[in-house]
């Protein structure tokens, strides 16, 4: 998945299956208001009208289906109908699976979205979460061979019709983000520490010319930043505090995002146990998640004044480590007893909640975090 290039049209072109391997998928209702006169220019000769039909007729999406049209060069996969309060109608937690399972090999494939057009940008975002960008598994770092994905967006219902440029910008500009939100989360702490991290925040500046603001280090404990400091003072690399701003010209309010950025969590000397550790290199997830979206706004001409915080630090256990017992004081000024190592995430996000607030003169604030068990015990 690592070398595929995602591409986003209004139309994909016609194509035999053999030729560009096929996939449609949508909410079945969806796919049946395709006419075959929609269809049938990346199916013929050897899908009939007649095949398609009862591969149609055949699905039973409970909560998903699929069915073959041809060998494996072509499938029509259907997406849940029915939703809850746990996900959105575009069911596009079950899109990514989807397209991982039911998508054809292949070097140039097509995705033809069947959709409502409210649910464009939700199914282009789960589509990008079907192609990670990071791998080091054996097999893959000798592949070589570039492969492309084209995705068609078939809307239904109200404004049907083919999406306009600026929208298919948007939904590209949106998946890299999302890609590299992925990538950040992927990677583990060795190749994904906390100067790691600054260097893919210098790199999204350099792109969209922006110099960030990094306060690291003992620096971070001069200038009263305890919490982010307490927390990742122990690592090998030092925490930061990390700020990228878009400022444009006529702005009239200014937004701060604040990312929780912990690249590892071992749960500081409140350890966590050996089968709850694996997996916490994903504690970044917070301030991935706020890079990509940052890089994807901005990109698309953002209006007001934009600013992303990211609050680094790696949770670690060494003689520096903070201690149930410690205070530790924040950049708000506020003391905090320490009794729980393992709920961190607050701490270094109220130091950049603050910073938001007070050095940046943000109207509205939203944080962003991978906040696990101990949750419980602040509330």
């Amino acid at each position: 998945m690592a070398n595929v290039l995602l591409e986003f049209k209004a139309s994909a072109g016609d194509s035999e299956p053999q030729t560009r391997p096929v996939l449609f998928v949508g909410q079945l209702a969806n796919l049946q208001q395709l006419n075959w006169t929609q269809v049938k220019g990346k199916l013929q000769p050897v899908v009939t009208k007649e095949i398609w039909q009862a591969a149609l007729a055949s699905l039973n999406p409970n909560p998903t289906d699929s069915c073959p049209l041809y060998l494996s060069f072509a499938a029509v996969a259907a997406l849940p109908s029915r939703v809850s309060r746990h996900n959105s109608p575009s069911s596009a937690h079950f899109l990514t699976r989807l397209v991982r399972t039911c998508l054809p090999a292949g070097n140039n494939r097509c995705i033809v979205m069947v959709c409502e057009h409210s649910d464009v940008f939700a199914s282009a975002c789960a589509i990008a979460r079907a192609f990670p960008l990071f791998t080091r598994r054996s097999a893959s770092s000798r592949r070589t061979e570039k492969k492309h994905v084209t995705v068609e967006f078939v809307t239904v219902g109200q404004d049907s019709g083919p999406l306009e440029v600026s929208t298919l910008k948007c939904l590209a500009s949106a998946a890299d983000g999302v890609r590299l939100a992925a990538r950040i989360v992927d990677a583990p702490c060795s190749e994904m520490n906390t100067d790691d991290f600054l260097k893919e925040i210098k790199a999204v500046g350099n792109e969209l010319g922006i110099t960030p603001t990094i306060i690291r280090g003992e620096e971070l404990k001069q200038k009263g930043f305890g919490g982010i400091y307490g927390v990742g003072k122990a690592a090998q690399h030092p925490p930061a505090l990390a700020v990228l701003s878009h400022t444009p010209s006529g702005a009239t309010q200014a937004i701060a995002w604040v990312g929780k950025g912990i690249v590892y969590d071992t749960g500081g000397l409140s350890i966590k146990g050996k089968t709850t550790m694996p997996g916490m290199k994903r504690d970044c997830g917070g301030a991935a998640a706020i890079l990509g979206a940052f890089k994807a706004t901005v990109k698309q001409g953002f209006k007001d004044n934009l600013h992303a915080v990211f609050c680094l630090a790696e949770n670690s256990v060494g003689p520096t480590a903070t201690r149930p017992d410690d205070i530790h004081t924040l950049y708000s000024g506020k003391t905090v007893e320490i009794n729980n190592t393992d709920a961190e995430g607050r701490l270094v996000l109220s130091d950049g909640v603050v910073y938001a607030s007070k050095d940046l003169s943000a109207d509205i604030i939203l944080d962003m975090a991978t906040l696990t068990g101990a949750q419980v015990h602040w509330c």
